[in-house]
């Protein structure tokens, strides 16, 4: 008998990919494609985007029960930073999820450790379930889970000192295979992703663990229970590479269960 594996959970970013009605009819279409399943209907795998901000209210009445994630939030409370949006007006409009430390906010942009563990502190401190990235700069074998277990720890230990069960969402993404032609090979992402987990869910019990980067057409197969599911790239622009995802997922939780 295989190990009982209660959930999957998808997810994907939009980045700055699509126009405004693009991304509205995109959330459409996968709306009626979680709809369609009955993994979804009763809650073995679970779904959740991030589109730009300017679509999120739209986004989340679309998807509605189906959580939608920021891409960033800002790291104080409402006040005045420009620019910025807080993570008060987030939860306010029903976003339930908040991206927090991917590769390119921290290469662009300059993010640091201190500033992603204020995000996380912020986003907590308003309900919303932190999408923390993490990854090696380049493969670094035995040496990758210590980096995405030092990552973790930098940006929650602090927030989490005190709530150590609030899940929180580990989107393990080493930056070589962001964009790349193909996800990181399935050996390597198990030999990081089984040790860091193994650590990281004693000091964290409601965490979950994600694999990103060119994720997509047999990734969650091959990764097996290294990972509880992916964060997906541009595969998922089309709406049938979505279900085509979800019906993995549920041969997965299918032969899991026998």
């Amino acid at each position: 008998m295989a190990r009982s594996r209660p959930r999957i959970l998808l997810g994907t970013s939009l980045k700055m990919y699509f126009g405004h009605q693009q991304t509205l009819q995109w959330a459409q279409a996968v709306a009626e494609i979680l709809a369609a399943s009955p993994a979804v209907a009763d809650g073995r795998v679970e779904f959740f985007v991030a589109p730009a901000f300017p679509a999120l209210p739209e986004t989340v009445r679309i998807l509605a029960p189906h959580p939608v994630a920021a891409q960033d939030v800002a790291a104080a409370e409402p006040g005045a930073f420009t620019g910025e949006v807080s993570a008060a007006e987030l939860a306010e409009i029903g976003v339930r999820l908040v991206e927090i430390g991917h590769a390119e906010r921290r290469r662009l942009f300059g993010e640091t450790d201190a500033t992603i563990a204020t995000k996380c502190a912020v986003a907590l401190r308003r309900g919303l379930t932190p999408v923390l990235c993490v990854g090696e700069r380049e493969p670094e074998d035995a040496a990758a889970a210590r980096v995405v277990v030092d990552q973790v720890d930098a940006a929650l230990s602090g927030p989490l000192r005190d709530t150590p069960d609030r899940q929180v969402i580990i989107a393990y993404e080493p930056h070589w295979a962001i964009g790349a032609a193909e996800p990181a090979p399935a050996a390597y992402v198990r030999e990081v992703c089984g040790p860091a987990r193994e650590q990281l869910q004693d000091r964290y019990p409601g965490l979950v663990m994600l694999y990103g980067g060119s994720a997509g057409p047999g990734t969650l197969t091959a990764l097996g229970d290294a990972v509880d599911g992916l964060f997906l790239g541009r595969f998922v622009h089309d709406p049938h590479n979505v279900a085509a995802v979800i019906d993995e997922a549920t041969s997965l939780l299918g032969h899991a269960i026998r």
